[in-house]
C-alpha cells in the first residue's frame, strides 16, 4: 500500500460489546491473586550498572520474570518497561543495558512460554490449550477467555503495576516499548493500565488490524492462524471474535498517553497497514510515526532507538 494510502488507512474494526468488562474482571482477577514481588541483586560483568532478577505475579497469580536494570545511587527515575518480540525471552542478566545506559530504570519483562527461539526465556506457561497450531498465536484461540494474549497482555499490566512501586522509580514517569510483539504488547499495557503509562513507544508492532493481517501477510507468525482456519474451515467467526480482544487496532482507541511508534514500509511480517491502523486509532493529543521506506521488519534499529531517547527525554523533561 503506498505511504499516502497508508495515513489514510482507518479500518472499521469493531470492538466487542463487553471489551471493557472482559478486561476490567480479567485484571481485577489476577490482582486479586497478587503476591509480593521479590527483588535479588545480580552479579556480574555489567559493573557501571545496578542489575536485579524481579520476580512478580501476572495473570491468575502465575509467577514472572523480569530484569531490571538502573544507573547505580538512590535517585528516583523514570523507567522504561520493555516487552519481547516474537519467539524471545528475556535474555541474560546484563543483555539489555541501553536505556539504563541513557539514565532510566529499564524492566525487560520474561514473555511466558516462549524464549526459546531467538533469545532466553525463564517463565513457562501453565495454562493448557485445544489443539493448536505451533506457536503462540493460536492457543486457546477459539475463547478470548482461554486465549494465550490474555494472559501475555495481562502480564504486561501487572508489571507496570509493579514498577511504580519499585525503589526509585518516578510513578508518574512511566513508558512502555517493545519492537513486534513487544510492540503489541506494550499498546496492550499502555492501552490498559490507564494512566499508570505516560508515554508509549512502540516499533513496528504485531497484533494489530487481525481481519487484514491474517489474509495479506505473507510471512509468519501471522500465517499460524491463517494455516489453522485452512484445517478449522468451520470456526472463523469465534477466531475473528477472540481477536477482536486484543487486537492493538482496537485497544490504542483507549491510549491518552503521548505516543511514537515507528513503521518499515518493506516489512512482511507486520503489514504496514496493521501499523497505521493502531497509530490511527489513538486517542493521543501528542502522537507521531517515524517511517523507515526501505526497512523491513528490522525496522529503524538503533536509528529509532536514538529518536525515542530524545523523544521520551523531551516528554519526561531530562
Amino acid at each position: 500500500m503506498p505511504l499516502e494510502l497508508l495515513r489514510a488507512y482507518r479500518p472499521e474494526l469493531p470492538a466487542p460489546a463487553d471489551l471493557d468488562a472482559f478486561w476490567a474482571d480479567t485484571l481485577a482477577m489476577s490482582r486479586a491473586a497478587a503476591r509480593p514481588s521479590a527483588l535479588r541483586a545480580i552479579e556480574g560483568p555489567v559493573r557501571a550498572l545496578q542489575v536485579h532478577d524481579l520476580t512478580f505475579t501476572g495473570f491468575a497469580g502465575d509467577e514472572i520474570r523480569a530484569w531490571v536494570t538502573r544507573p547505580h545511587g538512590d535517585e528516583v527515575l523514570p523507567a522504561v518497561v520493555e516487552f519481547i518480540g516474537y519467539g524471545g525471552g528475556r535474555g541474560l542478566p546484563g543483555e539489555r543495558i541501553n536505556w539504563a545506559a541513557a539514565g532510566y530504570v529499564h524492566v525487560v519483562m520474561d514473555t511466558r512460554g516462549q524464549g526459546s527461539v531467538w533469545s532466553l526465556g525463564d517463565t513457562p506457561d501453565p495454562h493448557g490449550s485445544a489443539a493448536a497450531h505451533p506457536g503462540v498465536m493460536t492457543r486457546g484461540i477459539l475463547s478470548p477467555e482461554d486465549y494465550y494474549y490474555r494472559r501475555l497482555f495481562t502480564d504486561a499490566v501487572r508489571l507496570v503495576d509493579e514498577v511504580r512501586a519499585l525503589p526509585g522509580v518516578d510513578a508518574d514517569r512511566i513508558a512502555v516499548t517493545g519492537g513486534s510483539q513487544g510492540g503489541g504488547t506494550a499498546i496492550a499495557a499502555a492501552a490498559l493500565s490507564g494512566d499508570a503509562v505516560a508515554a508509549v513507544l512502540p516499533d513496528v508492532p504485531f497484533l494489530c488490524d487481525f481481519p487484514n493481517a491474517i489474509v495479506r501477510t505473507p510471512s509468519a507468525p501471522f500465517t499460524e492462524i491463517t494455516r489453522y482456519l485452512a484445517v478449522h474451515r468451520d470456526e472463523a467467526d469465534r477466531v475473528l471474535r477472540t481477536l477482536s480482544y486484543v487486537d492493538g487496532a482496537i485497544l490504542a482507541r483507549r491510549i491518552t498517553a503521548p505516543a511514537l511508534f515507528s513503521v518499515a514500509l518493506m516489512d512482511d511480517v507486520v503489514l504496514p497497514s496493521g501499523v497505521f491502523a493502531a497509530f490511527h486509532a489513538l486517542a493521543s493529543d501528542d502522537a507521531e510515526i517515524e517511517v523507515y521506506p526501505y526497512n523491513g521488519h528490522e525496522g529503524g534499529g538503533h536509528r529509532q532507538w536514538i529518536t525515542q531517547v530524545a523523544w521520551l527525554d523531551a516528554r519526561f523533561g531530562r
